[in-house]
């Protein structure tokens, strides 16, 4: 959006919403501590701090979901009284959670319905709703098909479901926490197109996000929040992307591409192969191809980036090196302690990846790489619980894994450090270097990493660019995936890029730009450097 557009939004509007001295805590963590928040009717509102500054926190108190220790809010000029999500729905309040409220199994229809039954007749309430829906998606440009099962739809798609959930609900000022964390950038701008329909529809918008480049594009004004409170509160056209990041970290941060010096000389061939892929093919259950002759190679001492749309195979990819997927043809050689041929007939198993020396933080940190009802300390030591240190059998050592575990947050900045907290009770990048700290703390040959700054601030994704570099540096190898860019062309010192299942094109860090980049995901050019 250009800066005309965002100077014609009237941000002297009246209020739609105002927060006064708000006041959150939970036991001995003040999540929010005085808090003042205004936002004008009918206008993009972002809200940005690192993980754990308490902007979930806030905007659970505005849709009811937490109840405030103390303050007032006022919606639309007139003070509200929100104890439950019911309060706020009726006051006009929506909320889109990071992760999906959805029953995957229910029709995209049949979620829309659940718990806001019109009529005790379900097949009347069922047609009403969907007349009311398709008028919706004619005015607003959601469009979803209501009849497949929410499993069936993609991301994008589920997203678009929930807003729609929430605006025919009668929602007038809409709340979204992290709306891009897991969306392709086709999905993406497909969505901003939507936002700012929405916001010329007069529905006032607070936008949760750890991109402040997203920020800039979207948003009218902002809130910077850090340790519970409010530290910065301006108008887009008066910040940047590098104020905000200092005002949300309280320094300087350097995030980005290393220069010459630090990045050293390229790779060599003659540096040790450490795995080598070779012609893998593996179709899912429906026949469709997902990897179709894809091989690779990584050497000691590198990061190799792995670009394309989300979809491409680049899961899969990461899945088969881990053991966790079977490929029906191909083969794999790893050099990390010794030499180890794997067939389809007998591939990699995870435990015996792990122990020759191959880790992996898997793209989804809640459902694959945490047990989010367990302890941290029991998370932090999963598929490493056999270690000697531990002791034998079931007589396992807890005195030391919660050390371990206490050793691990402090060294990857885990807040808070309570080995005891519930996984679940960690904002999502503290989650994410918790994972982080599992596998890469034993100093692995080969980290295979997926997605590791999804949903993550920018002062963890400095913190955790950084670990992965100096694992990198120690001599091992990192096959990096990753949906955004601009870490891939930040990390990377060889790419891949993925496009229909198969790689189609390599290139040594120098020679590729976002465009180049983008090229060879879109599957417009096929171009084939030597390793």
């Amino acid at each position: 959006m250009t800066s005309t557009q965002r100077q014609s939004v009237p941000l002297t509007a009246p209020l739609a919403v105002r927060m006064r001295g708000i006041h959150k805590r939970f036991g001995a963590v003040q999540a929010n501590r005085d808090v003042n928040l205004s936002v004008a009717a009918g206008t993009v509102h972002g809200i940005v701090g690192e993980n754990g500054a308490g902007k979930s926190t806030l905007m659970a108190v505005l849709y009811g979901s937490y109840r405030a220790d103390s303050g007032c809010i006022e919606i639309d000029g007139r003070p509200a009284r929100i104890q439950s999500s019911e309060d706020a729905i009726a006051l006009g309040i929506g909320m889109v959670h990071q992760h999906f409220m959805l029953v995957e199994t229910f029709h995209a229809l049949d979620n829309v319905l659940l718990g806001a039954e019109p009529h005790w007749h379900l097949p009347r309430a069922r047609s009403r709703l969907r007349t009311r829906l398709e008028a919706l998606m004619h005015d607003t440009g959601l469009q979803v098909r209501l009849d497949l099962a929410v499993e069936d739809l993609p991301l994008g798609e589920r997203q678009r479901l929930e807003i729609l959930k929430a605006l025919v609900r009668g929602a007038r000022i809409l709340i979204l926490d992290e709306p891009t964390a897991v969306l392709t950038p086709q999905e993406t701008e497909q969505l901003f197109v939507t936002l700012r329909r929405l916001r010329e529809r007069g529905t006032t918008l607070l936008l949760i996000t750890h991109k402040l480049k997203e920020i800039i594009a979207l948003c009218d004004s902002v809130s910077v929040m850090r340790a519970g409170g409010v530290v910065l509160d301006c108008p887009i056209r008066e910040t940047n992307v590098d104020a905000l990041a200092q005002a949300m970290v309280g320094r300087r941060v350097q995030i980005g591409r290393e220069d010459a010096a630090q990045r050293g000389a390229p790779v060599a061939a003659a540096k040790p192969r450490l795995l080598e892929a070779r012609h893998l093919r593996w179709r899912d259950a429906f026949g469709v191809p997902r990897l179709d002759d894809v091989s690779l190679t990584l050497h000691a001492g590198e990061i190799v980036g792995v670009a394309g749309v989300s979809g491409n195979g680049q899961s899969e990819l990461i899945d088969a090196l881990a053991g966790l997927l079977s490929p029906q043809q191909g083969e794999l050689v790893l050099s990390t302690i010794g030499t180890r041929r794997f067939t389809p007939q007998r591939w990699l198993a995870p435990d015996i990846a792990r122990s020759l020396g191959i880790a992996h933080v898997p793209e989804d940190r809640q459902r694959r790489g945490l047990i989010l009802a367990f302890d941290a300390w029991e998370s932090a030591v999963l598929g490493y619980h056999d270690l000697p240190r531990y002791g034998p059998g079931l007589l396992m050592d807890q005195h030391a894994m919660r050390a371990d575990t206490a050793a691990m947050m402090a060294l990857y900045d885990v807040r808070p450090a309570n080995p005891e907290l519930r996984c679940s009770k960690f904002s999502g990048g503290n989650q994410q270097k918790l994972v982080l700290a599992r596998e890469a703390r034993p100093q692995p040959k080969v980290l295979l990493v997926g997605q590791p700054t999804r949903g993550v601030d920018i002062g963890a994704i400095e913190f955790i660019h950084a670990r992965l570099r100096a694992l990198r540096d120690a001599g091992g190898a990192v096959l990096l995936v990753s949906s955004e860019l601009d870490e891939i062309l930040a990390l990377s010192d060889r790419v891949l890029v993925m496009c229909g299942a198969r790689i189609s094109g390599e290139m040594q860090i120098a020679d590729c730009s976002e465009a180049s980049l983008g090229r060879l995901m879109s599957g417009s050019q096929l171009e084939q450097a030597a390793p």
